[in-house]
């Protein structure tokens, strides 16, 4: 598809930057961990066993691992894997915490290391998975958000600091693709979900 092709892009929506409520169903925070938390669990997601995020027969830059769940892009199959660990555990009822959902309602956690050009492409999770939780680490990305109106995109930037957290539900959720824009330099970030009531325990 040649670039003729694309709907033209609507007007970036504005980035509010005084802590005001972002689009709906989104939220995030600052300093939801601290430097020396940060760095622990970089060392923690570099030593475990991350593989190449594999879709279709395309290979990415970036590793992965998962816990509690896992999809199978290359077969799409979606199958229960080992549980989240122990050191990943106390992180994941503090995300729970902040998201004001159930602890035990976090189901799914993914590790991703972002090599140098590694990027996310515009995506909605997988609809088996309902709220969505990440933490960035070890370098400031963007995330990037938009939605089809007519012919064009409306479109959101949100940026993400390291030991930042932020919270995708509802509306952003279901309507909004997101993507993480590609970086120069290496980045970190850990992911948990939960079910939609119709997939779970």
């Amino acid at each position: 598809m040649t670039n003729s092709a694309l709907p033209p892009a609507a007007a970036p929506a504005p980035v509010d930057l005084f802590g005001a409520p972002l689009l709906p169903g989104l939220s995030s925070a600052p300093d939801f961990l601290g430097e020396s938390e940060e760095a622990q669990l970089i060392a923690r997601i570099e030593a475990a066993e991350l593989t190449p995020f594999r879709f279709q027969q395309w290979e990415g830059k970036r590793l992965t691992r998962s816990y509690g769940w896992h999809y199978d892009f290359e077969a799409s199959a979606f199958s229960r894997t080992e549980p989240l660990p122990a050191w990943l555990r106390p992180i994941a009822d503090r995300a729970a915490d902040f998201a004001d959902i159930a602890r035990d309602a976090i189901a799914q956690s993914l590790l991703i290391s972002y090599g140098p050009g590694a990027g996310i492409g515009w995506h909605r999770d997988r609809p088996v998975f309902e709220h969505v939780i990440g933490i960035s680490l070890g370098a400031p990305a963007t995330m990037r958000f938009r939605r089809r109106k007519g012919e064009k995109f409306e479109r959101f930037a949100m940026p993400l600091a390291p030991r930042s957290i932020y919270h995708l539900s509802g509306e952003v959720r279901s309507d909004w693709e997101h993507s993480i824009a590609a970086m120069d330099v290496p980045r970190w970030s850990i992911t948990f979900r939960t079910l939609r009531d119709r997939y779970g325990p």
